[in-house]
């Protein structure tokens, strides 16, 4: 009996070790990439001269944005854009238009992030002359009406210039809150 169980100690002991290096040889090996791409942060499709137009349920165009070149990541579902520009009509004919150098969306285009030389400019209309505001970045919740900075901000209409760090707009209550530093100046003066 002991010569039997001699005889197989060596086969055992190989299968051990065969076992034991298949174990360790898929446990140091990085994770398969899957086809579905989300695994890399490389664009799974790109666009040049974008143009999408958003219209109401009343045939109203309520939004468009063009952009030079559109890129579309699925690791994390984010697009971002060249040379965006985007326009906002609202009901009463007045249009605000936002260009940048460019801009980051999140998924479902919930959060729109423009970034480098933004500009912001309303129309003028016949109550209200055109105003414009700069900054470097500006946050912008299109489905709630917000845009927000934590950024130097300038806003230059026909009489004045302000300037603040930071700002929050809600276009539905038309509230401008100039956040820090704020200053003005009549440009008449001038």
């Amino acid at each position: 009996m002991m010569s039997r169980l001699a005889a197989w100690f060596p086969v055992a002991l190989v299968a051990l070790v065969a076992v034991l290096t298949v174990w360790i040889e898929r446990e140091v090996q990085p994770p398969e990439a899957s086809g579905s791409g989300k695994m890399r942060h490389d664009p799974d499709f790109i666009v040049d001269d974008l143009l999408v137009t958003r219209i109401g349920s009343n045939g109203a165009v309520l939004h468009k944005v063009h952009a030079r070149r559109m890129r579309h990541y699925p690791d994390d579902d984010t697009t971002e854009l060249d040379a965006p520009v985007i326009e906002s009509f609202r009901a009463g004919g007045g249009r605000v238009t936002a260009v940048a150098k460019s801009a980051k969306l999140s998924p479902n285009a919930e959060d729109v992030y423009l970034i480098d030389d933004v500009r912001v400019t309303r129309a003028a209309d016949a109550t209200r002359g055109e105003l414009t505001a700069t900054t470097s970045w500006l946050h912008v919740v299109p489905d709630d009406g917000i845009a927000k900075t934590d950024r130097p901000v300038r806003i230059v209409d026909a009489s004045t210039v302000i300037t603040s760090d930071g700002l929050e707009l809600d276009t539905n209550t038309r509230i401008l809150k100039l956040l820090a530093n704020v200053r003005g100046r009549d440009r008449k003066s001038t």
